[in-house]
Order: C-alpha cells, then sequence, then structure tokens
C-alpha cells in the first residue's frame, strides 16, 4: 500500500530540526533509475570535444570507473548530437553501459537528434527558445502568453520524442542563463530561475510527459540553495515532486572548489533533498566524483539509518510517488503528489519559521546585539582551539594568520587572520599580537594577573553562579540540543557558544536558533563543531555543510572549528574559506570558474592557476573565469571582473557584464586584464 505523503505547510522539506528526505518520483534513466528510495546517484561532464569519439569513451571510462553513474556530455550543434551514437556505440562495445546525458544550449534541433540516441537531454529553459540580449522588456500579460505559446511550439517536438523513444529530461535553470523575458518580469532572482523552470514542466504536464529532473544551479550559493527550496515549494503546490539535480556552477578548484560545492549540495542534501548531485571543480571529471561521493554517503548513512527505524525523524509518513513504468504514461494519481496530508507537530516546527526575522528563501542575518566586536553589524567571527600546540614558540600563530617575525619581534596580519583563540587552561610564554582576542576557561581566567584582551568562557551554571565576570565580553557554552531559552534571558555582555554532539548537526544547531527568534532573544552566537578523527576531504565537507547551511539562513555571528586530525592551517582556513562561500565575510580573491567542457577552447585549469598566481592578493575582488559564452556573462552577474573564451586564441575581457575588449589573444589576455583592474583604481601590488 502506497505511504501518505506529508508536506510541511508553505514549507519545502519534511523537517526542519530532524533529517528526513524528500522521497521523489522515480524516473528511468537507462538502466539506473533515480529518485524514490534510490541512492543519490553521482554524474560529471566531459571536457573532451565530443567530435574526438576515442577521446570522449576514454575520459567517461575513467570517469565511470571514479564513481560516476551519469556522464554528461556537451552536443552544441547536431554533428555533436549525431556523434553521441558513435560515443555510445563504442562504450558499449567495451563493456560500458553508463547512460549518456546530452548538454544542450541554443539548439533544439541537437536535442532532438540527441534524444533518439541516448538516455538523457539537459535543456536550458534560458536558452532552449529564448535569446539573452540584457534587454529590459515590459511585457502584458497578453504579449506574455504569446511568448509562452511560442515556446510551447519550439519545444513540445523535443517532449514528444523523448516520450516516444523513453529519454529523459533535465530542464536545468542557470542563474547566469535567465532570459530576458523572464528577467523582465521576475528580475535575476530564486523567484525568477524557478519560474523559469515552472514553465516548462508545465508544458511537459501538458503533454502528459513526467520523465524529468530539475536543477537550479548558481555560483552564489545563496542564490542555489534559496531556489532550490522555493522550487520544491512550488511544485508541492502544483501536485509534483520531481527528482532534482543539485549543483554549484563554477565552484572553482582545490580547497575553495571542495568548500564552496559543500556549503550549497550539503546545506540541501542535510534539508532531505536531492536525488543526483555533480560537483563542478576547475579539475578533470574524474576527480569529481569522489568528492560527490563522499558528500552523497554521508546522507546515504543517515538514509539508511532512517529506513532501519533507528533516525531521530518519523519516518512512517514520506513524500513519495507510485513508481511509473518505463515508458509508460502514468496515470494521473501517479504522475502528481496532491494529496499531501498534514502532520501538526512538523507544521507547528515550519511556522515557527514564519517570524519577519526568517526566511528560507532569503537570506536576512538575525538581529543580535553587538558585544565587543561580535554580533549587530560585525562580520563573523573565527575562534581556533590552540589548548594542545605549543604555546611557548609565537611561530605557532603563523598557522592562523598572524606571521612573526623573530628579527622584529613583530606580527605581520595576513587578510585570514583569526580574531579569538581558546586557550582553555594553558599559559602562553609570549606577548600576544594585540589585534587578538584569548579566550580562556573561567577558572583559569580568574587567576588571570592581566585580563586585558582575555575573555572567560563558562558553562551556563557557572556563569548564573559567579561573582566575578568579565565587564565586556563573556562567553556562555550551551548544547544545542539541551537549549532552554527561559535561562538565556537577562544575560548580559554574553555570547553563547551553541555546540551540539547531535549526527544532524545542523538541523539540531538550527532548531536552536527558532527557539532564540521565538523568544526575541538577541545574543550573539558563535557555532562550535569538533570534526575529530577525519580526512582532510571529509574535514572540509562536512564542516562545510553542517556551519554553511546555518550561514547561508543567516544564523551564526561566528565560527569555532576543532578537528584533531586536521593542521591549524586548513582548520583557519576552511573557516574563513566557508564564511566567504556563504557570501558572509569575504576575506581573499574569489573566483568563479566554470569546470570545462567540450566547448571550452583554452586550458582552462592552466589559466585559473595563471590568473590565481598574479591576483590572489586582491582582497574582496570577484573573478569570473569562463571557458565559453553560454552561461560566461550570466553567472558573472556578480563579478567585478570577466575572463571569457570567445573563440580559438581569443578572449573577451569584462567588467561586470559589460564587455571591455573583445578578441583578445590568450597570450596577451592576463595582462589586459590586469590593466583594466589597474585603471580602475582597483590594483594594489603584491607584497614581496
Amino acid at each position: 500500500m502506497q505511504k501518505e505523503a506529508i508536506l510541511l505547510d508553505g514549507g519545502y522539506c519534511n523537517s526542519l530540526t530532524q533529517y528526513s528526505r524528500f522521497v521523489t518520483r522515480e524516473v528511468q534513466i537507462g538502466d539506473v533509475p533515480m529518485g524514490a528510495h534510490h541512492p543519490i546517484r553521482i554524474q560529471s561532464m566531459t571536457t573532451t570535444d565530443t567530435m574526438d569519439t576515442m577521446g570522449t569513451v576514454e575520459q567517461t571510462i575513467r570517469m565511470v570507473e571514479s564513481g560516476c553513474e551519469y556522464v554528461r556530455v556537451t552536443a552544441p550543434s547536431i554533428k555533436e548530437a549525431e556523434n553521441l551514437a558513435n560515443i555510445k556505440k563504442e562504450l558499449r562495445l567495451r563493456g560500458y553501459n553508463v547512460p549518456l546525458v546530452a548538454d544542450i544550449h541554443f539548439t533544439p534541433n541537437a536535442a532532438e537528434v540527441a534524444a533518439r540516441l541516448i538516455e538523457k537531454v539537459r535543456v536550458n529553459p534560458g536558452n532552449y527558445a529564448d535569446k539573452k540580449k540584457f534587454e529590459n522588456i515590459d511585457y502584458t500579460d497578453a504579449a506574455y502568453q504569446a511568448e509562452l505559446n511560442r515556446i510551447y511550439d519550439k519545444f513540445s517536438p523535443l517532449v514528444k520524442i523523448c516520450k516516444e523513444y523513453g529519454t529523459a529530461m533535465r530542464i536545468g535553470t542557470n542563474h547566469g542563463s535567465l532570459s530576458d523575458r523572464i528577467m523582465s518580469r521576475y528580475g535575476d532572482t530564486p523567484h525568477g530561475m524557478v519560474e523559469s523552470a515552472m514553465e516548462f514542466i508545465r508544458m511537459c504536464e501538458d503533454l502528459n510527459y513526467y520523465n524529468l529532473v530539475i536543477s537550479m544551479k548558481a555560483s552564489n550559493t545563496q542564490v542555489m540553495v534559496q531556489a532550490y527550496r522555493l522550487l520544491v515549494q512550488t511544485m508541492v503546490k502544483e501536485g509534483m515532486n520531481y527528482p532534482l539535480h543539485l549543483g554549484v556552477t563554477e565552484a572553482g578548484d582545490g580547497e575553495d572548489g571542495r568548500i564552496k560545492s559543500a556549503v550549497g549540495i550539503g546545506t540541501l542534501l542535510a534539508d532531505g533533498l536531492g536525488d543526483t548531485i555533480r560537483v563542478s571543480l576547475t579539475e578533470d571529471p574524474e576527480f569529481e566524483a569522489p568528492v560527490a561521493r563522499a558528500l552523497a554517503n554521508r546522507f546515504e548513512r543517515k538514509s539508511a539509518s532512517q529506513e532501519a527505524g533507528t533516525s531521530e525523524s518519523d519516518n512512517s509518513k514520506t513524500i513519495i510517488s507510485t513508481k511509473s513504468k518505463e515508458h509508460e504514461e502514468p496515470s494521473p494519481s501517479e504522475a502528481k503528489c496532491s494529496d499531501f496530508v498534514n502532520d501538526s507537530t512538523i507544521a507547528a516546527d515550519f511556522r515557527t519559521f514564519g517570524l519577519s526575522d526568517y526566511s528560507p528563501f532569503q537570506y536576512k542575518r538575525r538581529i543580535t546585539e553587538e558585544i565587543e566586536n561580535l554580533g549587530g553589524h560585525q562580520a563573523p567571527r573565527v575562534i581556533i582551539n590552540l589548548e594542545k600546540e605549543n604555546l611557548k614558540d609565537p611561530a605557532i600563530l603563523n598557522a592562523v594568520g598572524f606571521n612573526y617575525s623573530a628579527l622584529l619581534d613583530k606580527y605581520n596580519l595576513s587578510d585570514q587572520a583569526c580574531d579569538t583563540v581558546y586557550l582553555g587552561d594553558a599559559l602562553p610564554s609570549f606577548s600576544f599580537p594585540g589585534g587578538l582576542k584569548q579566550l580562556y576557561n573561567y577558572q583559569t581566567w580568574l587567576g588571570l594577573a592581566d585580563k586585558q584582551n582575555c575573555h572567560p568562557l563558562f558553562n551556563l551554571a557557572n556563569f548564573k553562579n559567579a561573582e566575578a565576570k568579565d565587564e565586556k565580553l563573556n562567553f556562555v557554552k550551551v548544547l544545542a540540543e539541551d537549549l532552554e531559552v527561559e535561562q538565556l534571558v537577562g544575560l548580559d555582555k554574553v555570547v553563547l557558544v551553541l555546540a551540539t554532539a547531535a549526527e544532524n548537526a545542523m538541523q539540531t544547531i538550527r532548531h536552536a536558533f527558532v527557539k532564540l527568534l521565538q523568544a526575541d532573544l538577541k545574543l550573539p552566537v558563535i557555532i562550535e563543531r569538533n570534526f575529530d578523527g577525519l580526512n582532510l576531504e571529509d574535514f572540509q565537507l562536512y564542516s562545510s555543510t553542517d556551519l554553511g547551511g546555518l550561514f547561508i539562513d543567516g544564523f551564526g555571528d561566528g565560527v569555532w572549528i576543532n578537528a584533531d586530525t586536521i593542521p591549524l592551517s586548513v582548520i583557519n582556513s576552511t573557516s574563513f574559506g566557508i564564511l566567504q562561500a556563504t557570501r558572509t565575510r569575504i576575506s581573499k580573491t574569489e573566483y568563479i570558474s566554470c569546470p570545462s567542457c567540450g566547448r571550452t577552447l583554452f586550458d582552462l585549469q592552466e589559466t585559473t592557476q595563471a590568473i590565481r598566481a598574479r591576483t590572489s592578493h586582491l582582497k574582496g575582488i570577484k573573478i569570473g573565469i569562463m571557458g565559453c559564452i553560454v552561461n560566461g556573462p550570466g553567472e558573472m552577474a556578480d563579478a567585478d571582473y570577466g575572463y571569457v573564451g570567445a573563440g580559438v586564441d581569443r578572449i573577451t575581457l569584462y567588467r561586470g557584464q559589460e564587455v571591455v575588449k573583445k578578441n583578445v589573444k590568450t597570450a596577451d589576455a592576463i595582462d589586459e586584464l590586469i590593466g583594466i583592474i589597474r585603471g580602475d583604481g582597483n590594483w594594489i601590488e603584491k607584497e614581496l
């Protein structure tokens, strides 16, 4: 018997305070189905020329062996779409049955060819039947509907082919390529992204086609998370529960790319959303799948626990649609998920987020009082644990951004110098830099002869009973799962340190923030998390997931990460990286860099590293590095400068969305880019 479906009234997930996977309808993609109760699927995209059959096959095999369950290949014209048949044939001859996905931009005729040959096509509603000239058009309702009718006529042939051949389709909205039509009516917003996809979904349903996967990708993690949440809310209101493809576009490479991807994708996975993921790194595609799998595995374990009945969440009711047989049109009851029932406990949980201080669909930082340099309008702060380090050597502070010169007996601060260090009961034998706060356990703090720039850490009971307190700033540590807001009323000069031992860390801490909002308590909050025993990559992914989602929601005035197996310098850079990825504190140059594909006509990895080497000291500047024109200008919407492939050995340079120089030779392009930055007065010389 089919389980009843539930969803929060007006919400976007099963629960805001417990992990519970949002179960979607099943979609068949070759021999690898997606959605429903299937595992989270992993995919990536080839970077070879699609006309290079053997090169694409060899790369696809490497991708499959690294963990890809679907492989996407660009098809910019009919000839590439036709060659997908040769690629598929060679793969099958070698024993690889991986479903192939044709990536389509601008070319409906290529999509119609590909849909007859392979298992899935991806279309971008922003450029499938529309063009982007950055024009603002004042549509009447009648004129807007006429445009939709035009698109329907252009899109419906592909839908009919997909129905006939049993081909799946991803409707993939990109923040960077919203059409002028959508931009004119809805603006450059998550709402516009959602409506762009919904228009195409409604057309598919009108044609009784339901083999759909949906995505809402952006390089800005706030926009990306908000768009997916709003998409789910919108779909559910219309009786839909299509699978979700999660991804952050142009995440970049190395540590930055992994942190940014984990912040966006991991936040949604923690919400219980997501059926397939692609981590877009400016690296060879076979390096993407292991990162995606590491993210997925963490939540697969939660799902397994949930299925076994050991999860904190109640899985007796779940959102689900009946499986439709391959190539069969589902009946109306199978096609939609419209008979939702309400769980009063969870719905009440969501209604607490109806406060004016919070919306999961737009960023608004929780309002707090400012204490010293914490809370209020201050940027989120970074605390680093030094209690087990060698506190006889001032060079230990090099790892946390305070570079000590023994010759001058001075500290030079980097752009990622932490704000506070926790020393516990340890006493340093050297003088700390004046701008660095020190945090001690209460009893040790009491015994300090000089308390300048030193502050105590209490538990709640000790704070209430303490006779001596800091007149300026006290830290009080509370477990999120034990938080009782009544005990916090009236606390003065206090910053909460909110920690949790719960497996579902983001939901548990978010629930505590809900309580603070309900009680209208404006104490600043430092979020503390322990990640002991992890390898480097899992540490970066898990910390970015647990903390990133909270900062995207506007929660948190600082971050405190502990990890016994990770170097201090990595803990420090990861802390700043999470704040940068959530757009809550900018501490370094940001690179919006695409992952390359068959449309890219220069070495994107090499170019990204070359630009980074010459500009990484430009704190706060955002530089877009795009392989081609498809998503370049749009995904660079909030970039200050852009470097975009325009053809063989030709680069176009941007200031914001304005073209500054066209068709610059590749050998000269980086120098020309720096010249534009210098001419704008934004260049500073790198310190040697």
